[in-house]
């Protein structure tokens, strides 16, 4: 297993890399640059030419990149212009928020995705196609849209949750849960009926397989049959499907920060980018290639888990 995780850890490297690079060459091609907007319309150029000299805006880019690098190896990823506050504190500060959005996605689109697949493999009908009407709806609407529709509905007309903003969970655990609720099914609406289409699918392959039959004709009770064997046996797909989706919804938590207001890494990006502070998209860009990786992690190790013909080879 550690041999594993290790081998996935190395092939990682290179994505970091190329990704870290491309913020860094994209964010040169953008018009401006961060002198001209510290110095706002009223800078001279000479002291325009100055602060560039001064944050080593004049440098080659490759070289202000390798330097950022070097540093970010040692765990300094800088800090930004624009607070004057690590770059490090600044995401740590907001990690919490993102993760936990995350991790109700995931628990959300688990556990109804499931429900739903395996109740409409078994029975079909009018769940099978409501599955399906959903997805077309994910697919025309975006999760921002999603967002603005519950917050008229659940917060401005029934008043039932917060519009906007976030409680830590140390404060009160309660209203914590309750500011997460939109979001999370903003992110999560669209995910839930690709995991359950998914799971029908491989739930229906499956179940008219030889050794659910012998499963059945040696007694064993149908609860046992489906949640036990048959859904395990489906798990695979599902697996692949849930870690595209997880990746999916780190983007998906960038608008829904800002449509919430939310203090999470995707509000900081937006906010690193219009104030053109480099060092902090860097880091929230290098903390999203972290989270893919984790991601893609876990889903590898999920397959080791549900098929041990995977584990061994």
């Amino acid at each position: 297993m550690f041999k594993v995780v290790l081998q996935r850890l190395l092939m990682s490297v290179p994505l970091v890399v190329v990704v870290t690079l491309l913020t860094f060459v994209l964010n040169s091609l953008a018009p401006g640059d961060l002198a001209s907007t510290i110095l706002g319309a009223d800078g001279t150029r000479e002291q325009y030419e100055a602060l560039r000299l001064e944050l080593g805006l004049d440098r080659p880019l490759v070289m202000q990149y390798l330097a950022w690098l070097w540093q970010a190896l040692q765990g300094n990823l800088g800090v930004s212009f624009f607070t004057q506050e690590s770059v490090v504190s600044l995401l740590n500060a907001r990690l919490g928020v993102s993760v936990s959005i995350m991790a109700g996605v995931l628990v959300v689109c688990l556990s109804l995705g499931l429900l739903l697949g395996v109740a409409s493999a078994l029975r079909g009908g009018w769940v099978g196609r409501a599955i399906d009407a959903f997805s077309l709806i994910g697919l025309i609407f975006p999760s921002f849209w999603l967002a603005l529709v519950l917050i008229s509905i659940f917060a401005v007309t029934l008043r039932w949750l917060p519009a906007t903003g976030y409680t830590m969970f140390s404060e009160s655990p309660g209203e914590w849960a309750r500011s997460l609720v939109l979001p999370i099914f903003s992110v999560a609406m669209y995910s839930i009926t690709s995991i359950a289409k998914q799971t029908r699918d491989a739930m229906n392959d499956v179940m008219g397989r030889d050794f659910i039959r012998a499963l059945r004709a040696s007694g064993l009770p149908e609860r046992s049959v489906v949640w036990r064997h048959a859904l395990r046996n489906a798990a695979l797909p599902v697996v692949t499907v849930l870690g595209l989706v997880m990746i999916g919804a780190i983007s998906g938590t960038v608008f829904v920060e800002r449509v919430f207001v939310l203090p999470g890494l995707g509000s900081l990006a937006v906010s690193a980018a219009q104030n053109k502070d480099i060092l902090l998209l860097q880091g929230v860009t290098l903390y999203f290639t972290l989270m893919t990786i984790a991601i893609n992690l876990l889903v590898d190790l999920s397959y080791g888990w549900l098929n041990p013909k995977v584990r061994l080879s």
